[in-house]
């Protein structure tokens, strides 16, 4: 009977190594790392990131924002098995403009700032990520917000629209731009 249970704790172990081996390794982030939605370098953008690993896939979907990756992987229309989550740990950011290359945590093991004055790379709220709590509860004192885990944050916080964030003076007066060229090419 002893053989059996060994034989059986030895399985479970295997299947353990096993499951962890199959999480891909984040990916460094370089200068030509792009992100998802918007297609632009990642680089030109201030904040965390995120990369979220699919099955079978040779290279992972990066992102300019943390938000976006959750909202990625939160979405309905979103079928691809994803096997790994990384976000930028700003427990060892060098700074909010350098988020760094290579300092990524497994989104289900990082503590959130959820709530934050902070604003991520494209301009919306930013969900901040930390691998040390006590560094994550240092920054929701400083900046507000609330620490959460990734099981905590609602698919509101991801999935909502970003509030516009006042008029844009470039875009006042489009339509009066556009006739006022429409003009000169009649004239």
């Amino acid at each position: 009977m002893k053989p059996v249970l060994i034989l059986a704790a030895l399985l479970v172990v295997a299947a353990c190594k096993d499951e962890q081996a199959a999480i891909p390794q984040p990916v460094a982030m370089t200068e030509d790392a792009l992100g998802f939605y918007c297609q632009m370098a990642l680089g030109e953008h201030d904040g965390p990131k995120g990369q979220v690993h699919l099955e079978g896939a040779l290279a992972p979907l990066f992102f300019a924002q943390v938000r976006d990756a959750i909202a990625y992987a939160r979405m309905p229309e979103q079928e691809a098995e994803i096997a790994a989550i990384y976000v930028s740990d700003m427990s060892h950011a060098p700074s909010w403009q350098n988020p760094g290359a290579d300092n990524w945590v497994l989104a289900a093991d990082a503590f959130f700032v959820l709530g934050s004055d902070a604003t991520g790379g494209m301009g919306a709220e930013e969900i901040v990520p930390f691998s040390v709590r006590a560094d994550a509860e240092g920054f929701a004192a400083k900046h507000g917000g609330r620490v959460v885990r990734l099981a905590e944050i609602p698919d509101a916080a991801v999935l909502a629209p970003v509030a516009d964030q006042g008029a844009d003076p470039d875009e006042d007066n489009y339509l009066d731009r556009l006739k006022a060229v429409s003009h000169k090419g009649n004239g």
